[in-house]
């Protein structure tokens, strides 16, 4: 009973969550509206069972994703006026691309349909011993499809670097550190340890000679007040 409960409270933050992220004005209060529905999420696999992704979703999305794009939407100072000026212009083109996700939507959720006897596994025994879901996971994952695996790594890594090499622009005039050079200098500059008190005369360096100090001026005194001299 606890359990229902618990899932019908979750489900229902999540959705309603979820909406908010959709309609939210402020593109801030998306972002949090977006990190409480990864923390419902999270809960709902905790009560089916599944600790591995619900650590997952709360580490990875919410440490990760939803943070960097709450600081990317804080740090930016983006006009969002200025983005929602075409948005009637672009209404067609959108609910083109909408209806078509709905007729996919309802040819999925149409057709599919339970297994006959997907009642009857959740109770039942795990095949290999009492494993945990987390270990089954990667037993699956590092023996059944460790080429696909390898390849999603790779796929990503990819995508990273050209990231990286749009977002590069070469600016005129900036100073870079060269490692090559630094690594080739010669004997020209070194370091050398002077023993403490003795100052920069230990290294045969001398002061330049402070210069002579002008001579004061003293204003004459003006004695047109009859004064003896």
């Amino acid at each position: 009973m606890i359990v229902s409960l618990a899932f019908y409270l979750f489900a229902a933050v999540l959705i309603a969550a979820a909406t908010m992220v959709v309609i939210s004005r402020n593109p801030v209060h998306s972002v949090l509206y977006l990190i409480l529905a990864f923390f419902n999420a999270a809960a709902l696999f905790l009560i089916a069972g599944a600790e591995f992704l619900a650590m997952t979703l709360v580490i990875v999305y919410v440490g990760a994703v939803a943070v960097l794009f709450l600081f990317v939407v804080m740090m930016l100072d983006i006009d969002f006026g200025r983005l929602r000026e075409g948005f009637q212009k672009y209404t067609p083109i959108g609910a083109v691309v909408g209806g078509i996700l709905f007729l996919e939507l309802l040819l999925v959720f149409g057709t599919w349909q339970f297994a006959s006897e997907a009642t009857t596994l959740r109770f039942a025994p795990m095949p290999q011993g009492h494993l945990t879901n987390t270990e089954a996971l990667g037993r699956i994952i590092y023996t059944d499809y460790v080429y696909l695996f390898q390849i999603a790594g790779m796929i990503l890594l990819v995508a990273m670097i050209g990231a990286i090499v749009l977002t590069h622009r070469q600016r005129p005039g900036t100073r870079r550190q060269s490692v090559v050079a630094q690594v080739a200098r010669g004997n020209s500059i070194s370091l050398e340890k002077v023993s403490v008190g003795a100052g920069v005369k230990a290294l045969g360096i001398r002061r330049p000679p402070e210069p002579a100090a002008k001579p004061r001026e003293f204003a004459s005194e003006d004695h047109t007040d009859g004064g003896h001299h």
